[in-house]
């Protein structure tokens, strides 16, 4: 369910660079609009998504898989050209994402396909709290 909603939120992150650059530097109203409709749902979704995933894998995924679709967006409407730079550079975040998909919490996957949060993402008391949120 977790991954349901991570591909949910990318989509919606992708929606709103799109629509960012049909609102031509927010000058268009309904495009405008969108862009922070869509990034608001994309954020709400990626907070919900994070309580249930490693960090660092939801974001790379979110990031990474949002990037790579956004060249696409940009390739196939906005008739961008496809070089051989971009194609090896999204194949080095593929490649990126894949590796900390790997590197992530032996007992994350199960966890994140049954939806309950995993060992590596849970706080037990308020001290590990306070722990986190000193600078």
């Amino acid at each position: 369910m977790a991954w349901l909603l991570l591909a949910m939120t990318i989509v919606f992150e992708v929606m709103g660079t799109t629509m960012m650059k049909l609102s031509n530097g927010f000058t268009h109203l309904w495009p405008s609009i969108g862009v922070f409709a869509c990034y608001a749902v994309s954020l709400v979704g990626i907070t919900i998504v994070i309580r249930h995933m490693d960090l660092s894998v939801a974001y790379a995924v979110w990031s990474g898989a949002g990037t790579a679709l956004t060249v696409m967006v940009g390739v196939y409407i906005f008739r961008e050209p496809m070089t051989a730079m971009k194609l090896a550079s999204l194949g080095l975040i593929i490649a990126g994402i894949v590796g900390l998909k790997l590197a992530s919490a032996p007992g994350s996957v199960g966890n994140e396909i049954t939806g309950q949060p995993g060992s590596a993402t849970t706080i037990g008391d308020r001290s590990e709290v306070a722990a986190y949120t000193r600078m």
